[in-house]
């Protein structure tokens, strides 16, 4: 994302022009613009005119829109943004409070205007604008028949192609089809790799499985390489990281991202750093549970204590349209910062980010022990049972 100028009053009202340029882009993007936000963007608009002889046509014509956003829709797949909202400045093509919807269009600029740049927000810019945080990391986790093409950005994991072929079973005279069916699909995994991962960019590609199908892939896809002089692969044959996982589908991810030779090689990642830290709260969970709580209610009295240590938060929690709940959740962001704690906003997007939103998407490891916060779920359970 690039920052093309930032007006931000002092009472923290004001407007921002930025310019999206990748696609992960449209998910800062989502992750920014709120109902009753004001968004000034080029669009297409089906314009009608009227000749002298009463005979109508219409015609597509590029314009400048401000609209007031009333509806926002995300398409993870094809991260596209599409805003929908009325139209609330003089245009010769459209009529104040006419209804528009557009989607975001990549490399063209919009304004956002907002009543409060809140430092959830702020931050969000600071993150989209900053160039190294691109994908570095892609994975290929794969079973016999289907494999899934991700990359792991510091935002979210796109699944960039799924293959799904069917293999014939391997049976008595019909080895044959078996093999000509996995050549097909390796054919296909390779392809996909080659189309969707920047070796510029990527320095380590997980490659999953359950049993050997990712080794057999891995071989078949070198000597592919060796036997059409792909020189791409070739180059990059030691950025690629052979790991077992329980299936070809998207969620083993998750384990993939925390096996110990997976975390050494992407380290300095976020998306390492993220599996690392929720790995740390479930362990603290089963060792010492009155140092680490997930939910509102006890994360909101922990932090009224002083006692955050981490928090976890999701960035779901921030796209409530109820503003006095987001308003909330900024300030106890806030508040822990301010109290020398560290705050983590996961990305809902990401495989930890599903795994923190399946906690109620928020989430805290403490300085010290607050045991009276057990106790008290405990007395509320025995109440509940009284009634």
């Amino acid at each position: 994302m690039k920052l093309v100028h930032k007006n931000i009053e002092k009472d923290d009202s004001g407007s921002m022009g930025l310019i999206p340029e990748e696609p992960e882009d449209m998910w800062h993007a989502y992750n920014l613009i709120t109902e009753g936000d004001a968004v000034t963007a080029s669009t297409v608009r089906k314009v009608q005119t009227e000749s002298s002889t009463g005979s109508s046509t219409s015609s597509r014509v590029r314009t400048t829109l401000t609209i007031t956003v009333e509806n926002i829709d995300f398409d993870t797949q094809a991260c596209v943004l599409r805003l929908k909202g009325r139209n609330i400045v003089e245009n010769q093509y459209v009529k104040m409070g006419a209804y528009h919807t557009w989607d975001l269009e990549l490399n063209r600029k919009f304004i956002l205007q907002k009543v409060l740049w809140d430092s959830v927000a702020l931050e969000r810019v600071e993150t989209a604008c900053d160039p190294a945080s691109n994908a570095d990391v892609a994975a290929v986790v794969m079973q016999e028949g289907l494999a899934h093409v991700c990359l792991i950005t510091p935002s979210m994991t796109l699944v960039r192609i799924k293959i799904d072929i069917t293999i014939p079973k391997k049976r008595k005279g019909c080895v044959q089809q078996h093999e000509k069916g996995l050549n097909k699909f390796y054919e296909a995994v390779m392809q996909g790799i080659l189309r969707h991962i920047d070796f510029n960019m990527v320095k380590c590609v997980i490659m999953a499985s359950p049993g050997l199908v990712k080794d057999q892939f891995f071989e078949y896809m070198m000597q592919q390489a060796i036997k059409t002089d792909n020189k791409l692969l070739i180059d990059n044959r030691s950025k690629f990281l052979l790991v077992k996982a329980s299936s070809g589908f998207k969620h083993s991810l998750k384990e993939v991202l925390q096996e110990p030779a997976v975390m050494a090689k992407i380290s300095d990642t976020k998306a390492a750093s993220e599996v690392k830290l929720l790995e740390s709260f479930y362990t603290m969970l089963q060792l010492e549970p009155s140092k680490a709580f997930y939910g509102k209610k006890h994360v909101m009295r922990a932090n009224e204590a002083l006692a955050i240590e981490t928090l976890m938060i999701s960035d779901k929690l921030f796209r409530c349209q109820d503003t006095l709940k987001r308003k909330e959740y900024v300030a106890l962001v806030d508040s822990v910062r301010e109290n020398g704690g560290d705050v983590r906003i996961f990305s809902s997007m990401h495989v930890s980010g599903e795994q923190l939103d399946q906690l109620t998407g928020i989430a805290a490891v403490l300085r010290f022990p607050m045991p009276e916060l057990e106790d008290s779920d405990a007395e509320e359970d025995s109440e509940n049972d009284s009634d």
